[in-house]
């Protein structure tokens, strides 16, 4: 077996125990008590008569509810499965299985009780109106694998909504452009390239190149330096069928009329001759994007191909093309640059003030975070943001995502760092040290053998 076999073989076997796994387990999460049961007896606390005190306390003061009940750690990640993973639209049946596992990663690194909604809907209407309803029982919404552009409006519109008391936030925008963000700048000081002079190719122009967009604005990058692609190719002042659909795609047209200062027509090969930085959300691969366009982009280039499950071009591939630095979005490669580095403490920071929305100065104060970690551990060309075994970082995110909560003036709870630092990080260990507990017990099964 050859090197590339070898390594095509070990990408494909998470797949192949996903599928023997999970019909053993029958899913990755369940409900499990916080309270203590010393008898039957105690029910007349937790549930009738006792639990009528903190009701009408409640009652009289709203507030309360954060402290009496769970609904401070609680998030849904709601779907309508329309665009799951780089399955498409598979339905939020079939979406179930990922929903689960970002609830238990919501709460193995974050310390964060999430319960998947699935939504039986293809409506924009329908999830605006669900989110509305189901707000009172949730400290945070994550909003998950929507297809756009109903992404976009689920997001802006309960986002500006005065009445929705609680921060909504799309991972596969903000989430996702957070920690590519962080993995950039490191990448970027590696190579020696000013972010303000590099040329980027952004590949795709769903949910996730829409959010990093507005990140790299916000990060002092301009429209010019910018050539961007769909699925119909390059992005210029040309495209009638963007210009027909401006407002579902506003930021598209956008792009079409500011960026690509040199009106390049063409696809993805066109837009990648030389890009200093390739982000690519399209297609999944292998062969969305080919070697030899890799190997046309200027020198020391940088690649991230982030589709999943499968990325556009395999990164041994990319980097024997003459990329310097490739990362994705799969944890079985080096500078896996996925959102579940950031989500987590995202949102154990914004829980932990009770921040009313996410913003992008939030966002972008976890990417330096991100960043400043890995730097600080040491940065090379495999490892330019830390991985998810680095405990240490979570906490400090979500440090960073309250402090400027605060300074925004987004939080309803004033804590100092230090504050924040014990609060977030006790919760985050106490979720680990519970699992490994009932995986001594037993109370979790072993994994069996294959």
């Amino acid at each position: 077996m050859s090197r590339n076999e070898e390594l095509l073989a070990k990408a494909n076997q998470p797949s192949i125990e996903a599928m023997r796994l999970h019909p053993f387990y029958r899913g990755k999460i369940q409900t499990v008590a916080k309270c203590a049961i010393r008898g039957l007896d105690d029910f007349s606390i937790w549930y009738t008569p006792g639990v009528a005190a903190p009701c009408k306390a409640i009652e009289a003061d709203p507030e309360l509810v954060f402290e009496y009940t769970n609904r401070a750690n609680s998030v849904a990640v709601v779907s309508d499965g329309t665009r799951v993973l780089g399955l498409g639209d598979i339905g939020p049946k079939a979406g179930m299985p990922v929903m689960e596992g970002k609830a238990l990663i919501f709460k193995y690194l974050g310390g964060v009780d999430a319960i998947p909604l699935c939504l039986k809907t293809k409506s924009a209407d329908d999830i605006i109106n669900t989110v509305r309803l189901i707000q009172p029982t949730f400290g945070g919404i994550n909003l998950e694998d929507i297809s756009q552009p109903k992404c976009f409006k689920v997001l802006d519109t309960l986002r500006a909504d005065p009445d929705v008391e609680i921060p909504v936030f799309h991972d596969d925008q903000q989430g996702t452009a957070t920690v590519l963000l962080a993995g950039l700048l490191n990448a970027l000081k590696l190579v020696n390239k000013p972010i303000q002079n590099v040329r980027f190719a952004l590949i795709g122009m769903g949910a996730a190149n829409v959010a990093t967009l507005r990140l790299l604005l916000a990060s002092g990058v301009h429209m010019q330096q910018i050539v961007a692609t769909d699925s119909k190719g390059i992005l210029h002042p040309g495209r009638q069928d963007v210009f027909e659909q401006r407002e579902d795609y506003p930021d598209k047209w956008r792009l079409c009329l500011e960026s690509n200062p040199e009106k390049l027509r063409g696809g993805t090969q066109e837009a990648l001759l030389n890009a200093d930085v390739c982000i690519a959300f399209a297609k999944p691969g292998p062969g969305t994007i080919k070697p030899e366009w890799v190997a046309a982009m200027a020198k020391d280039a940088i690649v991230f191909p982030c589709s999943n499950p499968v990325p556009e071009i395999w990164p041994w591939e990319a980097r024997e093309a003459g990329a310097r630095i490739v990362g994705t979005g799969r944890s079985d490669f080096p500078n896996q640059l996925n959102n579940s580095l950031g989500f987590p403490a995202i949102f154990r920071g914004t829980l932990d003030v009770r921040a009313r929305t996410i913003s992008d100065e939030m966002c972008l104060a976890c990417a330096a975070e991100l960043a400043v970690f890995a730097e600080e551990r040491g940065i090379d060309d495999e490892h330019i943001v830390p991985t998810m075994s680095d405990w240490e970082v979570f906490p400090r995110e979500a440090v960073a995502i309250g402090m400027k909560a605060q300074e925004q003036g987004l939080a309803r709870l004033s804590m100092t760092r230090e504050e924040l630092y014990t609060v977030s990080s006790r919760k985050m260990r106490e979720a680990r040290e519970m699992i490994e507990l009932l995986m001594r017990e037993g109370a979790i099964a072993p994994i069996p053998l294959g």
